[in-house]
């Protein structure tokens, strides 16, 4: 199998929303009289980079050569997002500062005694009150197409605040066309994308898209026959469905029929599922620019996300941990086979 080394100097694109995480650590103190909730004393917090700005976070972090297209507030939570970034090597000359909107930033509250596991009690959001201006949408795709020769993959991260519209899925196909992999990590408005290189839903996701209640996709027929379905409505190559505990599964050009799939990885208890899908659609992007297989691409892009679901808030997987993970994979299998063991 071909190591993360080959992930160095590769240049991807991220183009869609970031969002800017927020942690307070907190430790609860007493009821408070004035009402039936815990007074909790603030004792720490910290800022991330999250949404497309984690997709590229985690990129970066596995030695490719990184830039996010994409829109922030002229806001502080707009500021520290482009800070986080840039500290970390992602360039960002291409991004918009847009003065009357708001970036999105959720605020998670974590309680716990001392030397006791941190637990989330609350998470506080602050959403921009409307969508991006189409302008800006325009102004983003255009920027996206104008330097499409620079990269080796484009991912495209919907969080549903209006990065993504009928522009960017314009470009995002002529890429397609001039060879180069385009991945969609979707929401609701995902035909929009049709004809990319892969989607990279999850199982609710896929439900929503599909119609079929998400108890169901936990069966291997159903979800093959879902999963089939939206790769035909799609128009992709591949699709790449992240089904939490249950591992990931793959359909598409060069496999099995009915698709193949992979056992969840990684040792030791889930500590926060923040994130992996980021991870996971970052690494089977880096896979495709790489020109790796796509089930060997899948097989990292699950070793990874066993990595960071062990991390707290949304976090990166380092080229060591992906070797060290990749150590202990398991090969992906037909779909029900891989259930079967």
């Amino acid at each position: 199998m071909s190591g993360p080394a080959d992930f160095r100097g590769r240049r991807v694109a991220v183009f869609g929303d970031a969002i800017c995480d927020r942690w307070l650590a907190c430790e609860p103190q007493r009821l408070s009289r004035e009402a039936p909730v815990m007074v909790l004393a603030h004792r720490g917090e910290r800022l991330g980079a999250g949404g497309a700005a984690n997709v590229a976070m985690n990129l970066v972090a596995l030695g490719a050569e990184v830039s996010w297209i994409g829109a922030v507030g002229a806001d502080p939570s707009g500021r520290e997002v482009l800070r986080l970034l840039e500290e970390e090597g992602v360039r960002t000359e291409l991004a918009r500062v847009v003065g009357d909107w708001t970036t999105p930033t959720k605020t998670r509250v974590l309680a716990s005694e001392p030397r006791r596991h941190p637990q989330q009690v609350m998470r506080i959001d602050q959403e921009p009150e409307h969508g991006l201006h189409e302008s800006v949408r325009s102004e983003l795709a255009a920027a996206l197409g104008e330097r499409a020769g620079d990269y080796d993959a484009v991912l495209f991260s919907d969080y549903e605040y209006g990065t993504l519209g009928e522009e960017a899925a314009a470009v995002g196909r002529e890429l397609v066309e001039a060879g180069c992999p385009v991945v969609l990590d979707p929401r609701r408005e995902a035909f929009t994308f049709r004809g990319f290189s892969a989607w990279t839903p999850n199982v609710g996701e896929l439900s929503l898209l599909t119609g079929v209640p998400e108890t169901a996709l936990a069966e291997g027929a159903s979800l093959g026959r879902a999963a089939t379905q939206l790769l035909e409505e799609s128009g992709c190559q591949w699709m790449l469905v992240t089904r939490g505990n249950l591992g990931m599964a793959l359909f598409g050009e060069g496999l099995p029929e009915g698709g193949a799939a992979v056992s969840a990885s990684g040792r030791g208890d889930v500590t926060d599922v923040c994130g992996a899908g980021d991870t996971a659609a970052s690494v089977f992007t880096l896979g495709l620019a790489a020109g790796i297989d796509p089930l060997e691409a899948m097989t990292m892009a699950n070793a990874a996300a066993g990595v960071v679901v062990r991390e707290r808030g949304a976090a990166v997987c380092t080229p060591l941990e992906l070797e060290e993970a990749l150590a202990h994979a398991t090969a992906p299998a037909r779909l029900g086979r891989a259930e079967a063991r």
